[in-house]
Parts: structure tokens; sequence; C-alpha cells
């Protein structure tokens, strides 16, 4: 069953007196527990498409549901509250917080978004987290201290603190070298597994590609290729 859905989404953006076409008519549908990647050629339109989903920019024209929902018929209220509740988010550029420690980090989507749903357990599972991402040993370092790869395991940790149905990837490997980009895209995977988490990437990396189960390729704002491979393990 789809929990994202794109209908006729087409995005057009003012470039001086003119309206540069991002999107054409795009359709697909995304399904619960599916760790898929959006891949095209820098300009192709994935960052735009993430953003849709994101909510945080909206279509010329077309639809974007999220569970069942038609985004565009929210107010900014409940769309805030969605992109709480609902979706996670993990940047190229890591997007932590300088003075914060690496639990801090971790911790501050559930400070500013006071989810009175959260178990009272909110430290174990915040170290469950960061074991899980592997930085016991650095939970009280700030970012400036730490690598980028572990820069952006705090990233993928904080995504994940408010048990979200839905993550949303921007590049995620795009500042690291190889090796650490290889065991973050694993880390990814394993906890898409463990959590059932829908991750979303919108990426070049053919890497991504090829360990995604859903493939969507963009060229000129249109898709060119949606492939959906057999899943390894069942999400549950």
């Amino acid at each position: 069953m789809a929990i994202i859905s794109l209908h006729e989404v087409t995005k057009d953006y003012p470039l001086g007196k003119t309206q540069v076409r991002a999107l054409h008519g795009v359709n697909f549908e995304i399904e619960k527990g599916d760790f898929i990647t959006i891949a095209g050629p820098s300009g192709s339109g994935k960052s735009t498409i993430l953003n849709m989903i994101g909510c945080v920019d909206t279509p010329t024209a077309g639809n974007v549901i999220i569970n069942d929902t038609d985004t565009a018929s929210l107010d900014d209220k409940t769309l805030t509250s969605l992109r709480h509740r609902v979706l996670g988010f993990i940047f190229q550029s890591f997007n932590l917080i300088p003075v914060l420690n690496v639990y801090e980090n971790i911790e501050f989507p559930l400070l500013i978004g006071k989810n009175g749903s959260m178990p009272k357990n909110r430290r174990e599972w915040i170290m469950h987290l960061v074991r899980e991402v592997g930085l016991l040993e650095w939970k009280t370092h700030r970012p400036g201290e730490l690598s980028g790869g572990q820069r952006q395991r705090v990233a993928i940790a904080r995504a994940l603190v408010t048990k979200p149905e839905i993550v949303l990837a921007d590049e995620p490997t795009a500042n690291l070298d190889s090796v650490t980009g290889a065991q973050i895209i694993t880390l990814m995977k394993r906890m898409n597994t463990e959590f059932g988490t829908t991750f979303i990437f919108s990426t070049h990396d053919n890497m991504i590609v090829n360990i995604a189960d859903h493939v969507i390729r963009l060229k000129d704002g249109m898709i060119v290729e949606d492939v959906r491979k057999p899943r390894k393990e069942a999400i549950t």
C-alpha cells in the first residue's frame, strides 16, 4: 500500500520574466518500508521532488498525497505537525548545532516538537540510537570534534529520534569519501530493515542506486525509469 503518491506533479520556478519547468507531470508511488532512490544528474528535478514530499515546497499543479492526505489541503500549522510526526530529514551538510554535543543534537527534535507521545524512557531511546550509529564513545563530543562520517551518523540518529515513518535524505554521501559513504548507506539500510522506516534518497551516487530496492530515474524533470527490485528482507 502506498504511503506517498505523486499525481501529475508539475513545478515551475520564475527566472526573470520567464518560468522554468522543473517537473513535468510526475507520477509515482512509494510503499511503506521502501528504500528508494530518486536518481538523476544535477537539474533533473530530484531535489525538487524531495522538497515536495518534505512539504517544504508546493507543486504548481498536481497532488502530493501522504498517508491518504493531500498536502495541499493542509494549513501551515498542520503541515508543520506532519513534518515533525511523519518525516525525518538528513542533509548533505549535516545541519548539526555546533554548540550541542552528539546526545543533545539527537535529542533536539524531541525538545522543539514537544512530542507528548514520546515514551518516558526518552533517554534510553536516544542512547539506543547513539549505540546503533556507533557513537557511544563520542556522545559528549560536539560536531567540530567529529569526522564527516561521524557527523552524518549523528544526522541519521537525529532523523530517526521522533520515530518518523519516512526519512528524506538529500545527497547524504556527497561530502563523504567512498569508504565512509558505503558505511553510512549500509547503516541506513540496516535501520530501514530494523525499524521499517521508509528511506527516500535524492542522489546521483551509483552506490545508493545499487543498494536501493526501488529506483526512479529522472531526466529534465521527467521520469525515464521506475524500477522496483525484490526486497531481500520483509518489512513488518
